[in-house]
């Protein structure tokens, strides 16, 4: 069963077409993982599944659950911290629950239960009263899918939620993005990371448009992987599974390299507080 269905979807920027004519659908109750090398729609595509995007053209028919609209919560990529925001993690987690009340809005107890639950699942209840800005970029990352996930939802986009963040940070997400499909959320991911999307139930593979749409081992063939990244970054790694030379996601010194590892890692380090950083 679906939940989301692209119909000869256009999406542009003014002259710039961003996702050129693609149909694709988005199954209910599993993992979608969406990949494509950089500037190849892959955050559009959320945008516009999240409703934040208007298409150009065509449509995206998102399936009602028990005859009301699916509720949608979108998880953005981590970007920096303002230094000067003198805000919480509990108070950034609590931001989710506002989607139903309004910023004017009181929270009741219900609300303080699903923000409570939300920092449990990420284990940050411990940091629950510091500042924002003073933590690692895994931590912060493990903040926003808290938020995310304290916002009542049927889909979950996450925007490259285990990109460049520590092993700590990641195994957190991973288990909590499998977690939700056990209680019949639908979720959405962009990744860099071919190992990642192979574990998923079904890959989103974008090039400027949608070349292939379904279950891993009929979307992630040489044939569909040429067509997205250029044949001349194929080849075959350890035990021939396929690997991608993306040029925007090259590995440095001191980073880990995202196609050697199902989760994206890096060594764990603690601050003060016996937190990692």
């Amino acid at each position: 069963m679906t939940i989301a269905n692209g119909s000869d979807v256009v999406v542009a920027y003014g002259d710039h077409v961003a996702i050129a004519q693609s149909s694709f659908s988005v199954a209910r109750g599993e993992i979608t993982a969406v990949i494509g090398p950089n500037g190849s729609g892959k955050s559009t595509l959320l945008g516009t599944l999240a409703g934040l995007i208007k298409p150009a053209d065509g449509s995206i028919e998102i399936t009602p659950i028990d005859g009301k609209p699916a509720r949608i919560s979108y998880v953005l990529q981590s970007t920096k911290v303002n230094e000067a925001l003198p805000i919480s993690v509990r108070e950034v987690v609590t931001m989710g629950r506002y989607t139903g009340h309004g910023l004017l809005g009181r929270l009741g107890k219900d609300d303080r239960t699903a923000v409570q639950n939300a920092m449990e699942r990420l284990d940050i209840t411990r940091i629950a009263d510091r500042p924002l800005h003073e933590l690692s970029g895994g931590q912060r990352q493990r903040v926003f899918v808290a938020q995310g996930l304290a916002q009542d939802h049927d889909i979950l986009l996450l925007d490259e939620p285990l990109t460049g963040i520590d092993l700590t940070a990641a195994k957190a997400i991973d288990r909590v993005i499998h977690d939700e499909t056990a209680l019949g959320c639908t979720v959405v991911m962009t990744t860099h990371d071919l190992s990642e999307a192979q574990a998923a139930d079904n890959v989103i593979l974008m090039s400027g448009r949608v070349v292939a749409c379904g279950r891993p081992d009929d979307v992630i063939t040489p044939d569909n992987l040429s067509a997205a990244y250029g044949p001349s970054l194929i080849h075959a790694g350890h035990r021939g599974a396929l690997m991608v030379d993306d040029p925007g996601h090259q590995p440095v010194d001191g980073r880990h390299i995202h196609r050697e590892r199902s989760i994206h890692t890096e060594p764990s380090r603690t601050d003060v507080h016996g937190e990692e950083i």
